[in-house]
């Protein structure tokens, strides 16, 4: 019920219940990059809980991918892969409470947002027959 009392946490729960594949998998690469910076923040801040919690946050994200990914192309064997490593350095960051760790994640997810926004917009632009 709060969600409805909230009027932006409806409209997030609407866009993500809404979403395309495509989208959905871009939200979830902004929302771990989101995490992992909240995670550098509170590091930063000396909140150690807080990093953890953030930390967490984002290992679930790449959870998600991971358990997601369509192993049978060859690009979800390479992202599979990925997704693994980013969720090691993850853990190894959360560990460590290493900044530059999570630095390291946080710039191949922007890398991937990136690609994959692009994707989405020649997908839209061939849907558009342009």
């Amino acid at each position: 019920m709060q969600a409805a009392s909230n009027p932006y946490q409806q409209y997030l729960q609407n866009a993500v219940l809404t979403a395309d594949p495509g989208r959905l998998t871009l939200m979830l690469y902004t929302g771990a990059v989101k995490f992992i910076r909240q995670a550098k923040d509170c590091l930063a801040a000396r909140d150690i809980p807080g990093a953890h919690r953030a930390c967490l946050r984002a290992q679930d994200i790449i959870i998600y991918l991971l358990e997601t990914v369509n192993r049978e192309m060859e690009v979800g064997k390479n992202l599979s892969a990925l997704y693994d490593y980013m969720y090691r350095r993850l853990v190894e960051a959360n560990v460590k409470k290493d900044a530059a760790v999570l630095d390291e994640v946080a710039g191949l997810l922007e890398d991937l947002a990136g690609t994959w926004e692009q994707a989405l917009k020649l997908k839209g632009q061939q849907a558009a027959g342009g």
